[in-house]
């Protein structure tokens, strides 16, 4: 083999080797940005499920009539109740 046919062989086998290691790595780093990007959209579906699933205000009406027969039972007494009645109507 002469010296020029073995000068174009190593650098197609030595292009190949490169070729291949640069395709390895950039496939690497798109599987990472790949798994970053579906971690980024598990954490902001976490985030709309948890909005989501909040519980509704409670209608003050209904909470005042659940405090008033906590009152009357005994569970809560007449300071306590007009604490909570006063944090339920805002004052």
């Amino acid at each position: 083999m002469g010296f020029r046919r073995r000068v174009r062989r190593r650098a197609l086998v030595a292009g190949a080797v490169g070729g291949a290691a640069i395709a390895h790595h950039r496939a690497k780093k798109a599987d990472e940005q790949q798994a970053d990007d579906q971690a980024t959209a598990d954490e902001q579906s976490t985030a709309d499920d948890q909005a989501q699933y909040a519980p509704a205000p409670a209608d003050p009406a209904d909470e005042l009539e659940h405090l008033a027969q906590l009152h009357g039972s005994g569970a809560l007494s007449d300071e306590e109740f007009a604490k909570a009645k006063a944090k339920v109507l805002g004052t």
